[in-house]
């Protein structure tokens, strides 16, 4: 069973950035696909970004500003965000799906865009 841990979010205000990370148990290389979500107060948990052998995917209110990426040698995901918007607030999940149909997600990191 994958496990998942999550680190970096925090308080940053309106233009700032932060990086998210989650740790992945076991080789990440051999995932078929890693991504990070979000869920603001009382709304749904939303797609932010995934990736693939294939490539990237993003969502359109954070195209350009937000990049994923996954380091082999760290079996790490990463999310770096900048020029972040208040209406990025929300707790944002790592996610993970096996070749073989198995997802995990992480336990959630708290960003807040407030000045």
């Amino acid at each position: 069973q994958v496990q998942l841990v999550e680190s970096g979010g925090g308080l940053v205000q309106p233009g700032g950035s932060l990086r998210l990370s989650c740790v992945v148990s076991g080789s990440i290389s051999r995932l078929y696909r890693v991504g990070w979500y979000r869920q603001a107060p009382g709304k749904q948990r939303d797609l932010v970004a995934t990736i693939t052998s294939s490539g990237w995917n993003y969502t359109d209110s954070v195209k350009g500003r937000f990049t994923i990426t996954t380091s082999n040698v760290k079996n790490t995901a990463y999310l770096q965000m900048n020029s972040l918007k208040p209406e990025d607030t929300a707790v944002y999940y790592c996610n993970v799906l096996t070749r073989t149909g198995y997802e995990t997600w992480g336990q959630g990191t708290q960003v807040t865009v407030s000045s």
